[in-house]
């Protein structure tokens, strides 16, 4: 028993001198809720022309993200930036790329609401679930109500949501002292620390509990303008500024940043060396980080395995 407790405090300890941590092991979802918000998360009720669903911008086979630099919406729209992962979504400070929504819950709300998106509002949500005999049942079993209500709507969908967590990525069970990495792993880690990347891609969620510049040392030019934290604060200090993003599944989740540009990891290494970091990295070193950033892929959320 004395020995246990020693390795879990030097684990602990661990941790604690790690600017990243490992996602839990168990998600700790409601699973009939999780598991009727995937039934809504997969229908194209949910938008104005029976087109779209949230899976569209949301691929769970594209790590929770869209493989297009932008999403397609309502009658053939395109959306005006690159559509972030939704796992571990849980995670973030904030949601979206600019911050305005500050929980799921408002997350939720945003694309079905947006008429390029989903182009629908609370009413009528609410009567196409009702008029579906199956949702009645289903939202019966589930809540205990007769009559569907948009909160219900949305509060299955986040719980689903929730659910969408990565856990067991290579990283993580290093972290865990369960593995080891190899040199070049390990290697790509330590440039990860020593360049400064970790400054902004820390925590859980390696990234997302923070906003950052695009183009701290060398300005960031855009052909188009994008929502970023300017359009909710109407600073220009906030010009190119947006949510920093998620580092997990990152070898899924191409292309990269606000705006599409990157189409490789490698592009993207480029682009943030240059651009936030100021130096120009040689081959072994992008080749390292590449090795290290593809132990961050973890588990399938096992929400999306249950029927």
């Amino acid at each position: 028993m004395l020995k246990f407790i020693l390795f879990t405090s030097i684990i602990i300890s661990l941790y604690a001198q790690e600017p990243i941590s490992p996602i839990p092991l168990e998600s700790g979802v409601n699973r009939d809720k999780a598991k009727l918000g995937k039934e809504l998360f997969f229908d194209t009720l949910l938008s104005k022309d029976n087109s779209v669903a949230c899976v569209n911008c949301h691929d769970v086979s594209q790590g929770g993200a869209d493989s297009n630099v932008v999403s397609i919406g309502f009658n053939g729209k395109k959306g005006n930036i690159q559509s972030p992962t939704v796992f571990n979504a849980r995670y973030n400070f904030k949601q979206f790329w600019n911050g305005r929504a500050k929980n799921l819950y408002e997350q939720v709300d945003g694309p079905i609401n947006n008429p390029v998106e989903h182009n629908l509002d609370s009413k009528i949500v609410e009567q196409r679930v009702n008029n579906s005999k199956l949702y009645k049942k289903r939202f019966s079993d589930v809540y205990g109500i007769s009559k569907i209500k948009y909160t219900h709507i949305v509060d299955a969908i986040v719980e689903f949501e929730k659910g969408l967590i990565t856990p067991n990525a290579k990283f993580d069970k290093y972290l865990r002292g369960e593995i080891d990495l190899s040199d070049n792993e390990k290697n790509g880690y330590k440039l990860f620390k020593q360049y400064g990347c970790i400054t902004c891609h820390n925590g859980i969620n390696i990234g997302s509990n923070s906003f950052q510049k695009m183009g701290t040392f060398i300005e960031y030019k855009s052909k188009n303008s994008y929502p970023d934290k300017e359009s909710i604060t109407n600073k220009q200090i906030h010009y190119n500024v947006f949510k920093v993003p998620t580092l997990r599944n990152i070898n899924l989740t191409a292309p990269y940043f606000h705006d599409g540009s990157a189409k490789t990891l490698t592009e993207a290494i480029d682009a943030m060396a240059k651009h936030n970091l100021g130096v120009e990295l040689s081959k072994k070193e992008k080749k390292n980080l590449i090795d290290f950033l593809n132990t961050l892929e973890g588990e399938k959320p096992a929400i999306l395995e249950s029927n």
